[in-house]
């Protein structure tokens, strides 16, 4: 007997629902949704900025789902996404089709492909909030209105907006679809308004590659470089920078420069070289430590980029190693502790071999050296992490850890980065530079750190470039490894 679907999804809460064979058709119907709740959004807003009664606007985030049965499963061990390996029915809100259109089209085309079932196309039980709905707040509001607001429309309900289905630890209810993708509809909106504050940058720039970096010179050569692909007629369309400040290919003739750069750059200005179909580039320069380089990645993580590396300075542990000299990260020692809540420390991360193999060409490319020359200068090992800035005043306590644990190298958001890559299912790789050797007695003075900034970050940051080139040559499919995916795994990428 078939199955009704409608009324299936209608018993989790789910309205006006739909099936849908074709990923476009059902990507144009999660458009209207969104559309026309954001649209009823706004105007309740306008009435009550008009002294009306708002009314309850009836704006809720669209809803996916999918009901596969035994019969219906594709256990094919070499797909890594896109496929649900348990019966059950499944689902999860979406939300601002504008950014996550392709996304969506992407995935629930695998996920029709691999099954032979239809997806479901509804709305949600799960009101937009307001500040994630609206850009601005009408002016002028009394403190008595902004309470009201508060009563009249819907906020974000944070008692619902978590990582639970990205941690492992979310508890699927009887009363709800089993989890379709890692993140709720509210909780990618959370990151995404979070994102301009940090970055000064609208999130609908960021690319499907990403640098992270620890220095604003590598930043100053980003920039210059990216001026010149854009001077040049190359592949890429726009360069972003802070205050959305856009400078375009000449070749967008309908385009012109736009924005306005802030009077003071964000906590972690980000800097974007566009490409038509996403992959381009974009560089986030996250400042110095593990906090920032967990709040940065826990917001960039809901935009699914293909792989983010990190490029930055370290400390050298061993005497061969120079100034300069390079370290691939192929193991972590977790000394910064921001996620062990999240991530416990007895969970390993994994190298992701097609990253190592591209950023360890890439170093061959940019520098000329090969095979045993390469090791002169390019080292691969264990890389410990830690949250403390002057870990070399506590000489005896940190020496026997890192002599236990073989590391190579020490810097304060490697580990970080890649635990969150880890985390959230996201590629990561490192490759830092050594800019001093403490335990050598080599620190970094002025004279010889200007002397090393000139040599090396331009040539460090080229490397990472590169590293992309090749990533995105291969095709990111190849990147999003299994190793990166649960045995209950939601089936979005």
């Amino acid at each position: 007997m078939a199955i009704d679907l409608v009324e299936l999804f209608g018993g989790y809460g789910v309205r006006n629902a739909e099936a849908f064979t074709d990923a476009d058709q059902a990507v144009v119907r999660i458009e209207e949704i969104y559309r026309d709740a954001v649209t009823r959004l706004r105007a309740a807003l306008r009435r009550f900025a008009a002294g009306e009664d708002p009314g309850r606007p009836d704006s809720f985030y669209p809803f996916v789902g999918m009901m596969v049965q035994a019969r219906d499963l594709a256990l094919d061990g070499r797909i890594a996404y896109g496929v649900l390996h348990e019966p059950g029915v499944y689902g999860t809100t979406v939300t601002r089709p504008d950014i996550f259109r392709d996304y969506y089209r992407g995935q629930l085309a695998m996920l029709m492909g691999n099954h032979g079932q239809p997806v479901v196309v509804g709305i949600s039980d799960r009101p937009i909030p307001l500040p994630f709905g609206v850009d601005e707040m009408p002016e002028g509001l009394s403190e008595e209105e902004a309470r009201r607001l508060q009563h009249l429309f819907p906020m974000p309900d944070l008692s619902r907006t978590d990582d639970a289905i990205a941690n492992g630890t979310s508890d699927r209810g009887a009363d709800r679809p089993g989890a379709l993708a890692l993140f709720t509809a509210e909780r990618v909106d959370y990151s995404l308004a979070r994102f301009f504050h940090y970055t000064g940058t609208s999130p609908g720039w960021v690319q499907r590659f990403i640098l992270l970096t620890n220095y604003q010179r590598y930043v100053d050569h980003f920039v210059s470089w990216g001026r010149r692909q854009i001077e040049e007629g190359n592949e890429y369309d726009f360069l972003v920078e802070p205050g959305n400040v856009t400078t375009p290919n000449e070749r967008m003739t309908e385009a012109a420069p736009s924005g306005l750069a802030p009077s003071h750059l964000p906590q972690m200005p980000a800097y974007h070289l566009t490409r038509p179909d996403g992959r381009g580039i974009t560089l986030v320069n996250i400042g110095v430590g593990p906090s920032n380089a967990r709040t940065i990645t826990d917001h960039l993580a809901v935009l699914r980029p293909h792989c983010w590396l990190m490029l930055g300075h370290c400390a050298g542990l061993r005497r061969s190693q120079q100034l300069g000299d390079y370290v691939l990260a192929h193991g972590y020692v977790r000394d910064d502790h921001v996620l062990d809540r999240e991530v416990p420390p007895f969970v390993p991360i994994p190298p992701i071999a097609e990253v190592q193999v591209a950023l360890q060409q890439a170093v061959s490319n940019v520098t000329g050296l090969d095979g045993l020359d390469q090791k002169t200068r390019m080292r691969t090992g264990t890389v410990a992490s830690t949250d403390n800035r002057n870990w070399e005043l506590r000489y005896d306590e940190f020496f026997e850890k890192l002599s236990q644990s073989r590391t190579i190298a020490v810097d304060m958001e490697s580990a970080t980065i890649a635990t969150n890559g880890f985390r959230f299912r996201v590629p990561y790789g490192t490759l830092l530079c050594v800019s001093d050797k403490p335990l050598h007695g080599e620190i970094k003075l002025r004279a010889s750190a200007d002397s090393f900034y000139r040599q090396r970050v331009e040539q460090h940051l080229l490397v990472g470039l590169e590293a992309i080139r090749l990533l995105r040559e291969q095709g990111p499919e190849r990147l999003h490894s299994r190793k990166l995916r649960s045995f209950d795994e939601p089936a979005f990428r």
